[in-house]
């Protein structure tokens, strides 16, 4: 099974001011993360970042801020527990156009359905706490969920190794940064493979 770019919406959760010095290997986690949204901006994925309480942790990595469409802030350690859901399955809109108002219900045509993304590669910090909980709610709410391992960071390897551990045993998919590069490509003959590839040299 492979990921299908069509299909994927990334989620980059808490790449925070005061959080990130804590993170061993943050520079590389940090560099993955910003490697994963600019992929996604040029392949169309879309890319939504989560911040924890940001009056006490502060904001996330501003180059990582600019590339997401939108920023969640939350209290709750699970980001699908504070609106995340909403951006990722957004209510149904009725399309306009097709229909005059004067029909009956019977006679109008039924809006097309809109395509629905059901896979979030996740990645962030921490791995056991928040990430590992929005995880977990997003399978809960039947989300195919990739987590992006080496775009992952805890304050210790023995909590972070453990988190993927748990995200495993409930059916997380675990990648890193180059597999979902390479599969939101799928050939190099893709028309944006060159100037994601340069991403990853």
């Amino acid at each position: 099974m492979l990921l299908d770019v069509t299909d994927s919406q990334l989620v980059l959760v808490d790449y925070q001011e005061r959080l990130m010095p804590a993170m061993p290997e943050r520079e590389q986690v940090l560099a993955n993360a910003l490697r994963l949204a600019r992929a996604a901006r040029l392949l169309g994925v879309p890319a939504f970042g989560t911040e924890q309480n940001p009056e006490k942790l502060g904001a996330n990595d501003p180059a990582l801020r600019e590339l997401c469409q939108r920023t969640l802030t939350k209290m709750s350690f699970s980001a699908a527990s504070d609106g995340l859901m909403e951006w990722l399955r957004p209510p149904a809109r009725q399309q306009a156009g097709g229909n005059a108002r004067s029909l009956p219900r019977h006679l109008q045509k039924p809006a097309a359905p809109v395509a629905e993304r059901n896979t979030v590669v996740l990645a962030g910090c921490e791995a056991h706490v928040c990430l590992l909980q929005t995880a977990l709610e997003l399978v809960e709410q039947e989300i195919d969920v990739w987590v992006v391992t080496d775009a992952c960071g805890s304050r210790t390897e023995r909590n972070r190794d453990a988190a993927f551990d748990r995200l495993a045993g409930a059916g997380c998919e675990l990648v890193t940064t180059e597999m979902v590069v390479f599969e939101w490509l799928r050939s190099a003959e893709h028309p944006a493979f060159r100037e994601v590839q340069a991403l990853i040299k």
